[in-house]
């Protein structure tokens, strides 16, 4: 159970978070850039498994390691790499296949993906440290 309370304080802010910056940057900034490669409404089932596995790859690679390590630096740190590298994975390739994709959209985008995984991995480590039993 305490594994599973570490798990949502990491996903939880990350789906609430991240559909706010949506909301709010979906038609300042996705839809004028990407306009009709836009679908009118998203594919649920992709973002739905999106937001599970996710929080998983930043439980394994920032919060756990940053938990055994007593380190909610480390957890920020990891957190911020691992957005990093995932979002600039998906964004790069964007960037290199799609016509609307811009440089623009991508350094936001980047951006956005490691501050998010930050800090919601420091999230994940401030209830792995008061929940789970000291490593």
């Amino acid at each position: 159970m305490r594994i599973a309370a570490v798990y949502l304080a990491v996903a939880v802010p990350f789906l609430l978070i991240d559909l706010v910056w949506l909301k709010v940057m979906g038609e300042r900034m996705y839809r004028p850039i990407l306009g009709d490669i836009l679908l009118p409404k998203p594919n649920l089932w992709p973002a739905a498994v999106f937001y599970l596995v996710y929080p998983l790859g930043l439980i394994g690679f920032a919060v756990m390691p940053a938990y055994q390590d007593s380190s909610p630096i480390r957890a920020l740190v990891m957190g911020l790499m691992f957005g990093f590298f995932t979002y600039a994975t998906y964004d790069l390739t964007n960037q290199a296949t799609l016509r609307n994709w811009t440089t623009m959209l991508t350094l936001t985008d980047v951006l956005w993906g490691s501050v998010l995984a930050a800090c919601c991995s420091y999230c994940g480590y401030v209830v792995a440290d008061r929940l789970l039993e000291t490593p």
